[in-house]
């Protein structure tokens, strides 16, 4: 990793497209994961009660930590992903963004899955020193005749490899992601434009989610269990009409 601090908590980040790069992150945590969404991360001894996510459908939080110490991920998106710039409903394409402007939508894709791992792993620093690979397959957004109609579905796929640091023996994967997010359409798309909640927003906050998920386990330990649902406030009670 050329021209990175090798000290723990450095932050390096070289996002290439055709060959692999790697950012320096590290996290102990404890979080609170959706049943279908994921959670934020909180530290080892408390949890940010702003940055948890109970469960929608019942049945309690689950509680969960990191599983590793990531001293390195690599992005790539390889040139070979079909690109589509058609403004119409569905385009078929591997890579379909129109959240930016008009551009290299290769460095696009790679500058947001870098966003995403920043915020996920930036904090990661327990457990077995790791390398993490993502390579993207697929990043279908919406276009804009889709957004300002119907709305839709980001569609990201990626395949996910975790290797040990220090042997590069493959821990978990190669496997295949799915973080899929509803894209808003018509009014709601208009008024998420105007509170600056972009397509960019959406889907680098759900990938951050969804690596976070990816990259933790869940906790069994009592006493972390206990602090991090004594960090949660209380959810208001529903009041009818």
């Amino acid at each position: 990793m050329a021209n990175c601090p090798q000290a723990r908590g450095a932050l390096c980040l070289e996002v290439q497209i055709m060959a692999p790069s790697r950012l320096v992150f590290a996290l102990p945590v404890a979080l609170l994961l959706s049943a279908c969404v994921s959670s934020e991360p909180a530290s080892r001894s408390t949890v940010d009660p702003a940055r948890t996510a109970t469960r929608s459908g019942g049945g309690g939080p689950v509680v969960m930590q990191s599983a590793y110490d990531v001293v390195g991920v690599s992005v790539n998106v390889p040139q070979t992903l079909r690109v589509s710039e058609a403004n119409s409903f569905h385009p078929s394409a591997d890579i379909v963004w129109h959240g930016d402007p008009y551009g290299d939508r290769y460095q696009q894709v790679a500058s947001i899955f870098r966003d995403a791992a920043t915020a996920a792993t930036g904090p990661m620093h327990q457990g077995r020193a790791v390398n993490v690979g993502i390579e993207v397959i697929r990043f279908h957004g919406v276009t804009d005749k889709t957004r300002y109609t119907i709305g839709g579905t980001h569609s990201m796929h990626f395949i996910l490899t975790v290797t040990d640091a220090a042997t590069g023996q493959v821990l978990d994967g190669p496997r295949r992601v799915l973080a899929d997010v509803k894209a808003a359409g018509g009014n709601a798309a208009v008024a998420e434009d105007r509170i600056g909640r972009t397509q960019r927003v959406v889907v680098t906050e759900h990938l951050t989610q969804v690596l976070r998920r990816e990259l933790s386990t869940v906790v069994t330990d009592p006493e972390v269990i206990g602090r991090a649902l004594m960090a949660v406030p209380p959810t208001a009670p529903e009041t009818a009409g």
